[in-house]
């Protein structure tokens, strides 16, 4: 697999980092795939890097781009509340001013809500997409009021918060927090996993990102969004999924493939060896189950 070096693009004054992967010694094949990577301590582009390996190793062909959202990774970190809607808007001018064609968005975890809203803004650049460990339904449907999302970012946005960020980016607490809320085995949560969290967390303006995504700024009703979906949706649960927040506890795998499924007009679903963070922990499993669908999108 050849990974370019990082190449950048300007939105809003603000520089904006991706990299754009492709098969080694062959021409590119099939549509575009556009990762949206996850947000946390030390979370970045760099999440997708085993994915891409097992991508091309599998011989897919298509072309990878793999942008670093506002706020992770090499873009610029702005001291800002972050939304999805942000987010959104940033890889909407990338699609249509860097990609310039359709793509397949395989998105991660919670930043569903990113997906949702770039669907919405232009859709004829969205051919299809891909939920890999998507939240509980009962997450993705109960709206958090927007004074205690405030009233979170406010008290996350302090002294208190920066040295919250300085102790969560400490190996000790990245191991532990991924074994229990992440993977379903703690071999998975392995060396590299952990390196590449310490080594993206040494820059602590990624704080603000983090923040604004524990404060809850994308904890929003997306029903009706997710009904309105109109491109085909291939959803992707672990065995073990879990949540981190209270909601959606009791909700069983297959529960969530369900209701997924039971919204989406052209929706999907899949279950795999794992818990929530399918890309990384079940790599060759995930790709092995997502290549048809997107090998059925021409």
């Amino acid at each position: 697999m050849l990974a370019h070096q990082t190449q950048f693009y300007t939105w809003h004054n603000y520089r904006c980092a991706y990299e754009v992967h492709q098969p080694n010694n062959v021409n590119s094949e099939g549509i575009p795939i556009l990762l949206i990577h996850p947000i946390g301590v030390g979370l970045s582009r760099q999440f997708w890097q085993r994915f891409c390996r097992e991508w091309y190793q599998a011989g897919h062909r298509n072309l990878i781009y793999n942008p670093d959202l506002l706020g992770c990774g090499e873009s610029d970190m702005p001291h800002i509340a972050y939304t999805p809607s942000d987010w959104a808007q940033q890889l909407h001018y990338f699609l249509k001013n860097i990609v310039q064609t359709p793509v397949i968005v395989i998105v991660q975890g919670a930043l569903l809500g990113i997906a949702i809203k770039l669907v919405q803004i232009e859709p004829n650049l969205i051919d299809s997409l891909v939920f890999a460990s998507p939240p509980a339904w009962p997450i993705m449907t109960k709206e958090s009021p927007a004074w205690q999302q405030k009233l979170a970012w406010n008290l996350f946005d302090s002294p208190l918060g920066n040295a919250f960020y300085r102790y969560a980016r400490t190996p000790n607490f990245l191991r532990s927090f991924s074994t229990r809320q992440l993977f379903a085995s703690s071999e998975t949560a392995d060396q590299e996993w952990l390196n590449a969290l310490v080594k993206g967390a040494e820059n602590t303006a990624n704080r603000h990102a983090v923040f604004s995504f524990l404060a809850g700024f994308w904890r929003q009703n997306y029903s009706h969004d997710i009904a309105a979906i109109q491109q085909p949706a291939l959803v992707v649960v672990g065995d073990k999924a879990s949540n981190i927040s209270k909601e959606g506890q009791t909700e069983t795998p297959d529960e969530r493939l369900a209701n997924y499924l039971a919204y989406l007009p052209q929706g999907q679903g899949v279950k795999l060896t794992g818990r929530n963070v399918l890309p990384y922990e079940s790599t060759a499993e995930f790709v092995a189950a997502i290549a048809p669908f997107i090998h059925s999108r021409g």
